[in-house]
């Protein structure tokens, strides 16, 4: 898995055009199925991949945290919400809730598990989103995953053989 992170950035940077291309097709002529395509191939990856050997997510990027995950964990990690916000929170450019550091505060280096994976923002909760509704609708989130999660890579790869546009 080490190897293939590495490589990661560099092979998703390498299909990014075609990528790209692809995902404008496929908005032009959004095929019935996808959604259901979709569904089978973040299934069938998720067999293979184990996220707790990877945490590459977790590792270099943070999940936007809503008011709600923001009063749920603090209420879980006994905190008030202005400190929960000052001591792990930041705005982003956009102005959304983000960790302040990377990797995640609740990230556990050693087996890649979550502190608070019970109360872990939605963001983290439906990471990667292949398996989301309307997925035609997420193609610049699905791009700049694919050189962050290897099994998006690997999904949108498969895609592109099932669904050729």
């Amino acid at each position: 898995m080490e190897a293939f992170l590495k490589e990661l950035p560099e092979l998703a940077k390498e299909k990014l055009a075609e990528s790209k291309k692809y995902f404008l097709k496929l908005k032009k002529r959004t095929p019935k199925n996808l959604d259901l395509v979709m569904q089978e191939l973040h299934d069938n990856e998720f067999k293979k991949t184990d996220c707790l050997t990877c945490g590459n997510c977790c590792k270099t990027t943070s999940p936007i945290f809503t008011e709600k995950d923001i009063q749920r964990i603090s209420k879980h990690l006994k905190m008030k919400v202005v400190n929960f916000i000052s001591q792990y929170l930041d705005r982003d450019v956009d102005d959304f809730y983000v960790l302040k550091t990377a990797p995640c505060s609740f990230l556990d280096l050693e087996d890649n598990t979550c502190f608070i994976y019970d109360v872990r923002p939605k963001a983290c909760s439906e990471y990667p989103h292949t398996n989301r509704r309307k997925f035609s609708q997420i193609s610049d989130l699905t791009l700049k995953n694919t050189e962050i999660c290897p099994a998006v890579y690997n999904i949108i790869e498969a895609l592109k053989i099932k669904l050729p546009v």
